[in-house]
């Protein structure tokens, strides 16, 4: 018997077979019977093409070894991928596994790669009552939704080590992310070693900065899990890093120091010196050797222009070019800089604000102000990807991120010439809030979600099939080495200090960081603020929160009244104002109305309701992800048959 799965949707089923917990979903999957057993060590043979990638990729999966009938896992390869991963290679993949053996087919690698990665995720513990793994019989057809598919890590503003990229790596190999957007200077940091102009990391970075080997140790790292690197240097905005070493190169006088607060700044270039230009083509130069990847992202957003208007000679070079004003000269700047990258065999691509209709129709625009700049952008004939809605600081829940489309809204009117130089999305994690202690646990697991939307058909859009299995993707990258789960304790530990967890963590499992807005009006933080509160502990998205608006629901009476007693009972020099413990003794009390039949006084439910929009403001920094559903519990003693 098969049940076969088109986009996520049983099609025929005569069985209850469940649903695998992959992600991204594949394109197509039909389930089979019976399931194929897999020892703690599996032997996997290659066949076709091989490289070392491969074979590493398989000894991280099992044992290599010669095609034979001892094989339980066959891999064919055609032949190899392009020297320097491009844009559009083929991904596409063929898994088919029977109780006998299981056989992987690709045209490349990449492909190769891709399947590795679901066949991982297939892997469960053995049901038949012995010790061991299985894996379900079934066959997959596979291939991406889109080509561009990206998370972007600022590590500017905060520094993150080798190995935070690292393991981040290892994580968006298992969601099938192929592109590291490395965001490598801003105003807060110059972080990678120029040997031309060393000074821009010697005073640029307060001596945290990438050697050029190790530069090339991240991108063979991420070229053997089939992942693109594409380094950003922003400019001519976002530039006081460059300055501190190179005023010369400022459109105001010096001296510059590195920036420690956020915002926008007006330390920018100066765009009417030919110095300017020669001092970028030769950086420009070095950096195109030191990073494979066609693309060179040169940022460009956020310029003020303050700077530009409040020179007389500036303001002059604008008239004299008949440039109407500063996002012209931004235009000129750029025109210039688009012919030195491809000067040096690259693809410009730069932040939305770069969009100019008279530069060169390769480039790619990276769109972070809507998906109206995003349609905007094809319709001129630019390649672009969209980075709008998928914003990781924004402490926004994996379903939000889930429903944003790079072909919904404005995009759906777009010719289909038009839609397909869309080419993906990139999830951004911007770097004022995070550190290497927490960052796993704001890019992960709602990341995952984003790279479903990106590979996966357009119609999987199941929210609760997309939970269940986001849950087990989030326990496979703990096991991989990320820390999104495991720095969770150790933090609250430390707040606890020395006292019970218990109580804190029953707060902490209920709470959500404010949103960056919102973090950002209610404290002045800078580059030395340290990040071990409990707002920087706490989960972007509770999962105990969800939990308990599904038993609201369900009117799941008896559990409610658990959850309800424990917040109650909490401990409330724990909670910000006891807010905590009030919303447990209300949804007690809307539980008794419901129990009894009553519809509660008036007087009561103005009570309750005053205090329930209290709770949507932020406490400390925190929101009380429960709010909504206790006033659910209150609406429903009035709404009741």
């Amino acid at each position: 018997m098969i049940i076969r799965y088109i986009a996520g949707f049983v099609i025929t089923a005569a069985l209850l077979i469940a649903q695998p917990n992959l992600m991204p979903w594949p394109a197509q999957i039909e389930m089979g019977q019976g399931s194929l057993a897999v020892p703690p060590s599996i032997r996997i043979a290659i066949t076709g093409y091989s490289e070392p990638r491969l074979e590493a990729a398989v000894r991280r999966l099992g044992e290599v070894i010669p095609p034979g009938p001892s094989a339980r896992l066959v891999i064919q390869c055609d032949h190899a991928s392009a020297p320097v991963q491009q844009l559009g290679e083929d991904e596409s993949y063929h898994l088919e596994i029977t109780p006998m053996q299981a056989r992987l087919s690709a045209s490349n690698p990449l492909g190769v790669l891709r399947g590795l990665e679901t066949f991982r995720q297939l892997v469960v513990t053995s049901a038949r009552g012995q010790q061991g793994y299985e894996v379900p019989a079934l066959d997959i057809q596979d291939h991406p939704r889109f080509p561009w598919r990206g998370l972007h890590l600022d590590i500017s503003r905060h520094w993150m080590p080798i190995e935070v990229v690292k393991r981040n790596l290892e994580a968006m190999a298992a969601v099938k992310l192929n592109v590291f957007h490395w965001h490598l200077s801003d105003d807060q940091g110059f972080r990678v070693e120029s040997k031309r102009f060393p000074k821009l990391q010697q005073l640029g970075s307060d001596g945290l900065y990438y050697k050029q080997e190790q530069v090339r140790e991240v991108i063979a790292y991420a070229s053997d899990r089939g992942i693109r690197v594409v380094p950003e240097f922003d400019i001519p905005g976002h530039a006081t890093s460059w300055l501190v070493g190179y005023p010369q190169l400022a459109s105001a006088p010096g001296p510059y120091q590195i920036e420690r607060n956020w915002g926008v700044f007006d330390p920018t270039m100066d765009p009417t010196r030919e110095s300017t230009y020669q001092f970028l083509d030769t950086f420009i130069g070095e950096m195109a050797a030191l990073f494979p990847d066609q693309f060179f992202h040169i940022g460009g957003d956020e310029v003020n222009g303050k700077q530009w208007k409040s020179s007389a000679r500036i303001r002059a070079f604008i008239r004299q070019h008949h440039l109407k004003d500063a996002e012209g000269l931004q235009a000129y700047f750029n025109r210039r800089l688009q012919k030195t990258v491809a000067k040096y065999g690259k693809r410009l691509e730069g932040w939305d604000e770069i969009l100019d209709p008279d530069l060169p129709k390769d480039i790619v625009i990276q769109s972070w102000r809507g998906q109206k700049s995003l349609a905007e952008s094809a319709r001129h004939g630019f390649s672009s990807v969209l980075s709008a809605g998928y914003y990781l600081d924004h402490m926004e829940p994996a379903s939000t991120l889930y429903a944003v489309d790079p072909l919904d809204r404005d995009a759906a009117n777009l010719s289909d010439e038009e839609k397909a130089r869309i080419l993906g999305g990139e999830v951004a994690m911007w770097g004022e809030f995070v550190s290497p202690e927490n960052v796993d646990s704001r890019i992960w697991p709602r990341a995952a979600a984003v790279a479903e939307r990106l590979w996966s058909p357009q119609e999987v859009k199941d929210v609760p099939s997309m939970y269940r299995r986001l849950d087990q993707v989030s326990q496979e990258l703990d096991r991989l080495g990320l820390t999104h789960r495991s720095s969770y304790l150790p933090m609250l530990e430390r707040l606890a200090g020395g006292a019970p967890i218990e109580p804190l963590k029953t707060l902490a499992d209920v709470v959500e960081p404010a949103t960056f807005g919102q973090r950002i009006r209610t404290h002045k933080y800078n580059q030395q603020t340290p990040l071990t509160g409990l707002v920087d502990a706490v989960r972007p998205e509770s999962d105990t929160a969800r939990e308990f608006a599904m038993l609201v629901d369900h009117m799941d009476r008896l559990q409610l009244r658990m959850w309800l007693i424990r917040w109650r009972d909490n401990d409330a020099r724990m909670e910000p104002n006891g807010a905590l413990t009030h919303l447990g003794t209300i949804g007690l009390q809307a539980l008794d109305y419901l129990d009894r039949g009553e519809r509660p006084p008036e007087t009561w439910l103005a009570q309750q309701r005053a205090f329930l929009e209290t709770c949507k403001k932020p406490q400390a920094e925190l929101r009380l992800a429960i709010g909504p559903s206790i006033e659910r519990l209150v609406a429903a003693t009035v709404s009741r048959p």
